[in-house]
């Protein structure tokens, strides 16, 4: 039996996704996304303009005038979902988490995906995999998907993105459109991404919040590592101190947008105090528009 707080939000996410991706980012997702192939579809009379490259010389010479062959494509995708469950996700200092960040995000493109007929799949993760949803069609299959994000309770707390793309293309040897979606508090992961993103169309959704950055003045603060349990105590009233802090974050997060374009893996930061539509939106259309060069 499931829970009624537990069915209420995923009610409430169903159908807060689903108009978004109704009236606004459907047609935007199919745009963005290539298929995985080409598919032949029929022969026909050669017209200006057309690929001298396609003409079917067999049938040309039959036919006693050039004809060409048409190809459409295999638009059916994988979408995959990597989602970190690790204990920093359990972070937020406005009106969520970075965790209830994840889950609308996660069934905004879920719902993206079924609405132009593809399949999903998840692979929620900590430290090491945890959960397994293999990719299938359908509404019912989708809130399967918000359902497991939701309810789910990780065991482990830590982090290990190397373990999640690992298991990405050990599973899924079809390309697929794999979201990766983290708050990247992990070291070392690069190499997995290299070789995740040569087998995959790979996109690295990079969650955090303004607290992670920007600390305030309130004086003398013990601050906890959700992941590991190390405290430190911070002076959050010297200046230098909050200076230090947002440097330091500051660094990192354009260290990891460099890297990110150096190896072509797409990007697409998102913070906790933000509305995620918009960024989502002007996401795709930059896609879109990348394919059409």
């Amino acid at each position: 039996m499931i829970p009624t707080e537990l069915l209420r939000r995923i009610r409430r996410i169903e159908i807060t996704t689903s108009r978004v991706v109704d009236e606004l980012l459907a047609g935007q997702y199919h745009s963005a996304f290539k298929g995985m192939g080409m598919e032949f579809e029929e022969v026909r009379e050669y017209q200006v303009g057309d690929d001298v490259r396609r003409i079917d010389w067999n049938v040309s010479a039959r036919a006693g005038k050039p004809h060409v062959k048409t190809f459409r494509e295999e638009r059916e995708l994988t979408v995959m979902l990597l989602v970190d469950m690790s204990a920093s996700q359990s972070f937020g200092t406005g009106e969520q988490m970075k965790r209830d960040l994840v889950a609308e995000v996660c069934a905004t493109l879920a719902f993206s995906a079924i609405k132009n007929n593809d399949n999903v799949g998840l692979i929620c993760f900590t430290d090491k995999v945890e959960k397994f949803v293999p990719p299938r069609k359908g509404s019912r299959h989708v809130l399967r998907v918000i359902r497991e994000l939701l309810a789910f309770e990780p065991e482990g707390t830590g982090t290990n993105l190397d373990a999640a793309m690992e298991y990405l293309t050990r599973i899924q040897k079809r390309k697929c459109v794999a979201f990766l979606v983290s708050d990247f508090e992990d070291e070392g992961w690069e190499r997995a991404a290299q070789v995740a993103s040569r087998r995959h169309d790979l996109i690295a959704v990079d969650i955090h919040d303004p607290r992670e950055s920007e600390l305030p003045d309130v004086g003398l603060v013990e601050l906890e590592d959700n992941e590991t349990g190390q405290l430190v105590l911070v002076d959050t009233s010297s200046a230098k101190v909050r200076r230090a802090i947002s440097e330091a974050s500051s660094e990192r997060l354009e260290a990891r947008r460099q890297w990110m374009l150096r190896n072509r893996i797409d990007q697409l930061a998102l913070d906790t105090d933000q509305p995620f539509v918009e960024t989502l939106s002007q996401f795709f259309r930059a896609r879109e528009a990348r394919r059409d060069r």
